[in-house]
């Protein structure tokens, strides 16, 4: 047991004696500039201001598409960065979005929805972006009316009644 404490002593003297360089001669002072100019933006994000965060088609005949044009711009000090715009379902497609927007410069994307649907309508589009909130959601809206040239869906049957055989005694 004696061996193996004194052979984990010389390991250790060793091991902290090898180190004879001084740590602060191996920073390089390309890197600390940098690292100071990237904590000196730390706190600058990027601020999206959207033109409309709801955009209203009124009422639109059952399968007739349509489509809109959101419009963001940045009023922040640090580049905005759009990564993603996922809508709520297959029948709203955002598309032609810009990924990167100067800080005073604007951008936009293009939603297009199908127009299928019954009644009112409402589809959420979630934009993912390096802003402090990280998500912002828009909506569309549509009342959808009955196509008045589509054929008559024909009458359904009544459900049969089923025989109840009388008796009579």
């Amino acid at each position: 047991m004696k061996k193996v404490i004194l052979g984990l002593s010389a390991l250790c003297m060793v091991a902290f004696t090898s180190c004879k360089d001084d740590a602060a001669s191996k920073i390089k002072s390309e890197n600390v500039a940098v690292a100071a100019e990237r904590d000196a933006n730390a706190g600058n994000l990027p601020v999206m201001e959207l033109d409309k965060t709801e955009h209203d088609f009124g009422s639109i005949v059952n399968g007739t598409p349509v489509e809109t044009i959101f419009t963001y711009k940045n009023t922040g000090n640090a580049m905005l960065v759009v990564s993603n715009i996922k809508s709520t379902c297959g029948c709203t497609v955002p598309s032609n979005y810009t990924k990167e927007v100067k800080p005073g410069e604007t951008g936009q994307f293009t939603v297009k929805f199908n127009g299928k649907g019954n009644g009112k309508v409402t589809k959420s589009l979630t934009m993912t972006t390096n802003t402090e909130k990280g998500k912002d959601v828009v909506k569309i809206m549509a009342q959808v009316q009955p196509d008045p040239n589509a054929p008559a869906k024909p009458a359904r049957k009544p459900a049969a009644m089923p025989v109840n055989p009388v008796k009579t005694n």
